[in-house]
C-alpha cells in the first residue's frame, strides 16, 4: 500500500454526514480588486451537498459574492479530517428562501432573530469541487468529487 489511498465506496451521502456534523466553516472569497479574504461563518448542508450561510448586506463577503459567486469553503479542522468544498453562491428567493432558512434554522435555532437584522441575507453554496482528507488514517484517505450544475441542482460526476 502507498501513502495515500481512494476511500472505499465513499459517497456523498459520506460527505453529507461529515459536513452536517461541522457547525462552522471558513468561507473564501475574492474581493473586487482579487485580493483574497476569508470569513468564518455559521453552516448548514442540505442532503444535496448545499452549504447554507447568513450574513449581512455591509459584509465583504456580502459584496465579494455579488460580484463574484465563484467561493470555497474548508469545513472540518479537528485532528486531520476536512472537506475542501468549492462552488457557487446564490442568494435563494421566495419559497426555496423558506426552504433553505428551515434548514440553517434546524442547525442554528438562536439564529432566528438574525431575521430582525437591517440588512440581513442567506446565500446557499452548489458544489463543483469537493474533496474529503483524513490524515488520521494510515494510508492517508482522500475522496474527490466533481459536480456539473444544470438549473437548480448540483450532479455528481463519477
Amino acid at each position: 500500500m502507498g501513502l495515500f489511498r481512494k476511500a472505499l465506496d465513499m459517497t456523498e451521502a459520506d460527505i453529507y454526514q461529515f459536513i452536517a456534523k461541522q457547525k462552522l466553516g471558513v468561507l473564501g472569497t475574492l474581493s473586487s480588486g482579487g485580493s483574497p479574504q476569508s470569513a468564518l461563518v455559521g453552516i448548514a448542508v442540505t442532503p444535496e451537498l448545499e452549504i447554507i450561510f447568513d450574513t449581512v448586506k455591509s459584509s465583504r463577503k456580502f459584496q465579494n459574492l455579488m460580484s463574484n459567486p465563484r467561493c470555497s469553503f474548508v469545513v472540518g479542522w479537528t485532528g486531520e479530517t476536512t472537506v475542501q468544498y468549492e462552488g457557487e453562491a446564490h442568494q435563494p428567493e421566495g419559497a426555496a428562501l423558506a426552504h433553505y432558512q428551515e434548514v440553517y434554522f434546524a442547525r442554528w435555532p438562536e439564529c432566528r432573530s438574525h431575521l430582525s437584522w437591517p440588512g440581513i441575507t442567506y446565500f446557499v453554496v452548489r458544489p463543483r469541487w469537493i474533496r474529503y482528507s483524513d490524515f488520521d488514517q494510515n494510508p492517508v484517505c482522500i475522496e474527490e468529487f466533481t459536480f456539473e450544475t444544470s438549473g437548480s441542482a448540483a450532479r455528481h460526476i463519477p
